[in-house]
């Protein structure tokens, strides 16, 4: 069965984006194989604001070619947005209703894993259902002092495995974890 993969960067102090949704302290390193991640992955499941933000991103016509072929990555997944209403957006499959229904639906299909991107109130939505089958959290090396934490509103205690470490040359610290059986 497909796996539901969040993956996430976060700052030392738990926050996601700055105070004013900044997210310029956030690394991207080659020896971190972003890329190598997004071949494992089919399907993209965004919240509203974060599609709004990022679902058709386009780098500047001044950024490299490893950035715009990165991005033209992400853009050829499959994108399903979790929104209170659907909008007209034929690139997109809608999930306005029956998420826990609709996201084990998607697991039971063909095909390669699902990255959950975001945004916050969408993971603890899926937190809140048990939907992540494996969290992949990059820890940068900066604390903001306050921002958007990861984790907020949570009704419970999440236990997990680690299951595997990795350290990049910025000093970024990937942990992998699964939910503990």
């Amino acid at each position: 069965m497909r796996k539901v993969i969040l993956d996430l960067a976060v700052t030392l102090d738990g926050y996601i984006e700055g105070p004013n949704g900044e997210i310029d302290w956030c690394i991207m390193d080659e020896d971190m194989d972003f890329e190598g991640f997004l071949s494992g992955i089919d399907t993209i499941f965004y919240g509203r604001v974060s599609y709004d933000a990022w679902g058709n991103y386009e780098p500047d016509t001044n950024a490299d070619e490893a950035e715009k072929a990165l991005w033209a990555t992400v853009h050829a997944k499959k994108k399903v947005v979790f929104s209170g209403k659907a909008q007209q957006d034929s690139n997109v499959t809608y999930i306005t209703s029956n998420i826990p229904e609709k996201v084990d639906e998607i697991k039971q299909q063909t095909g390669k894993d699902i990255w959950l991107y975001g945004g916050s109130k969408l993971i603890t939505s899926f937190i809140h259902h048990g939907l992540i089958d494996i969290y992949r959290i990059s820890v940068h090396p900066t604390v903001l002092g306050e921002g958007k934490p990861l984790f907020q509103n949570l009704k419970e205690r999440i236990n997990l495995n680690l299951t595997e470490v990795k350290r990049f040359r910025s000093g970024v610290v990937q942990l992998i974890y699964e939910h503990k059986l």
